[in-house]
């Protein structure tokens, strides 16, 4: 399996990227990776989930089992729209303050899209 692997930092997007980032229910995209989705990549204030502009929001702030369903719903968009490549930044591993070895179990079906590239914290 040929490893994707989320560049450190995004500043840019080519077309057809999207940068996906933790979030809260809520979608008060206030700090972290959510700010800067928020600032550069069109996440909407008050919108906790899903496509935003150029970007993905992922709740993560409600709790594991809550974070790994919206994993799963974000896979299956992913698997549904091919044409999209997804930039997975380490999502629950900020200020949600879980651990790569707790949220990447979650991406393990997302390893073989060849549209979802996911952070190297992730596939250790």
């Amino acid at each position: 399996m040929i490893e994707r692997i989320t560049p450190d930092h995004i500043s840019t997007l080519q077309p057809g990227q999207i940068f996906v980032f933790g979030s809260n229910q809520f979608g008060h995209h206030a700090g972290g990776a959510a700010r800067y989705a928020l600032d550069h990549f069109g996440a909407e204030w008050g919108n906790g989930e899903g496509l935003q502009g150029r970007s993905y929001a992922i709740p993560t702030m409600e709790g594991l089992l809550s974070t790994r369903q919206a994993v799963e719903r974000f896979i299956a968009f992913a698997k549904a729209h091919p044409e999209l490549t997804f930039l997975v930044t380490p999502i629950g591993c900020g200020i949600a303050g879980y651990t790569p070895q707790e949220i990447a179990p979650f991406f393990a079906d997302a390893r073989s899209l060849p549209n979802v590239y996911l952070p190297a914290s992730f596939l250790k």
